[in-house]
């Protein structure tokens, strides 16, 4: 006969209570991080010419229009609010994609390197230089993005260099 008793032991409730643990900081950490980088595109639109938009920084998912209005490229306010929407609709097509079985792996790839390369054009808008924004990539990498958020908040109230 079958027996479908089983007596959770300490071993089971230790690994429970460290697992919700690690699931609280995660929680605690992404809203931190989500305050900080939306306090950074929020100082930065404002310190850049765009005071109307700076709202949208604090809106979950819309928040992704900041750092796209901050990094595109353009002759006259009019273009470069029509290529941060042309890059928030690849955005939303590449993140729509991502949910799909198999393709949806090549989309998330796809997605990293989009957002990789703005980030990167945020970094040279700030610092003014391809070099030093490579590396200051390569450092946001490697201290798992604190790095981003410490040089954000130095050079979110100054206009960019580049």
């Amino acid at each position: 006969m079958y027996d479908s008793s089983y007596y959770y032991s300490d071993t089971d409730a230790f690994f429970a209570g460290f697992f919700l643990i690690i699931m609280l900081v995660f929680l605690v950490m992404g809203i931190i991080g989500y305050i900080i980088s939306s306090l950074i595109y929020y100082q930065s639109s404002k310190a850049n010419g765009f005071d109307d938009l700076a709202y949208v920084a604090w809106i979950p998912i819309i928040n992704v229009y900041s750092l796209f209005l901050l990094t595109a490229k353009g002759e006259d306010d009019v273009t470069v609010r029509a290529e941060a929407k042309k890059n928030v609709l690849i955005y939303a097509g590449f993140l729509l994609v991502s949910f799909i079985p198999f393709i949806g792996i090549l989309a998330s790839l796809g997605l990293c390197i989009y957002v990789l390369y703005f980030t990167y054009r945020l970094f040279y808008r700030w610092s003014g230089e391809p070099g030093r924004a490579v590396l200051y990539i390569i450092l946001s990498f490697i201290t798992f993005g604190l790095f981003y958020f410490i040089y954000g908040l130095m050079k979110m109230n100054k206009p960019f260099v580049a």
